[in-house]
């Protein structure tokens, strides 16, 4: 049987690609959308490294390419824990993405061929441990931290659909696995996130547990639906990590944005430590729009490590890390850029 923590984070990467959808995040589902990197082993998506195939449950290929770059791939991983995700965790996905960066040999005669930069994003429901934090900035994996308010009617409607889910199995065959391809492919389907003649030709697995579990899956794509409007920007800050950015309203921010792709903005934080969650607003039209984000919780350790010098160390962080935010869209065929460049309070009023 699976576990509940197991399921939750299936349903969280599968919404995750749906809510990353206007960031241009294309799913890979299927070798044939690449035949000299992925392989499709019966139902599991592997990609190619140099040492070995590498199991992937969520691969998306961004249609930018930064400057001086390759194509960009992003493995991304969502772990739904009751505890912060450990060291180990991070230290799996270094290994993987060093393996399939490797991938790559020339010989004369040989035809060209396209290579790709893989990245890296681990996204946990309740933070990271310090090991992992640590070792993940050395080996620039991606660290994203959801535990934030932002994210409860997200993280509520996972953790109830995955509770059904499970309940769900006492309906299946003695010793028969958790038909977890099934569902993910029915979710797919529902949030449109991956063209449906490539996704796998999996049977159902009948009786009363299709019943419920169909019943339960269109329930979370319903819930889901509810927030058609939300998105999950990502932020890449002058800083070793990025940043999931949660608008309060998309519309009003893409309605200032694109008029002005470029602007300043003010940054506020709000509480101390781990819980501490921090908010983006226009400095020329403050109410414009919001965003909110978490940063690192080591970075927020050390801001409030020493009382005395919590507001200095806050300023350095936004001079240092944040100075200046870049976004990435899709509008229309093609993708737009936005950046935020983080103006100190007494600039803005000199």
């Amino acid at each position: 049987m699976v576990k509940d923590s197991a399921l939750r984070g299936y349903l969280l990467e599968e919404a995750l690609a749906w809510l990353l959808r206007f960031s241009g995040y294309r799913l890979l589902v299927h070798e044939g959308q690449d035949p000299e990197e992925l392989v499709s082993d019966g139902e599991t998506l592997r990609v190619r490294g140099r040492g070995a195939l590498h199991q992937v449950d969520v691969l998306g290929e961004f249609p930018f390419t930064p400057a001086f770059s390759m194509p960009v791939r992003l493995f991304l991983e969502a772990k739904y824990y009751q505890s912060s995700c450990g060291l180990e965790i991070v230290r799996n996905a270094h290994g993987v993405v060093h393996d399939v960066n490797e991938n790559f040999m020339t010989h004369d005669g040989a035809r060209p061929r396209q290579r790709y930069q893989y990245s890296y994003a681990l996204f946990s429901a309740s933070g990271f441990t310090p090991s992992a934090q640590k070792y993940a900035l050395a080996h620039q994996i991606s660290l994203v931290d959801l535990s934030g308010a932002s994210y409860g009617w997200l993280l509520g409607t996972i953790g109830a659909t995955a509770s059904t889910l499970a309940a769900a199995q006492q309906h299946l065959p003695q010793s028969a696995p958790f038909p977890v391809t099934w569902m993910r492919t029915q979710v797919r389907k529902a949030l449109g996130t991956s063209p449906v003649h490539l996704l796998p030709s999996v049977s159902m697995p009948g009786g009363k547990f299709e019943q419920a579990a169909v019943s339960t899956i269109s329930q979370f794509v319903a819930a889901l639906s509810q927030h058609d409007g939300a998105e999950l920007l990502l932020g890449f800050p002058s800083a070793p990590f990025i940043l999931p950015l949660a608008a309060d309203d998309h519309q009003r921010f893409l309605a200032y944005a694109n008029n002005r792709p470029d602007h300043a903005v003010q940054l506020k934080r709000r509480g101390g430590g781990s819980a501490a969650e921090w908010t983006m607003f226009p400095t020329e039209a403050p109410g414009a729009y919001e965003l909110a984000f978490k940063l690192p919780e080591h970075i927020e350790d050390w801001i409030s490590g020493v009382g005395e010098k919590e507001r200095r160390r806050t300023v350095e962080i936004k001079e240092q890390f944040l100075s200046t935010i870049t976004l990435y869209r899709m509008n229309g065929a093609g993708v737009r850029a936005y950046q935020l460049r983080y103006e100190s309070s007494s600039l803005s009023r000199h």
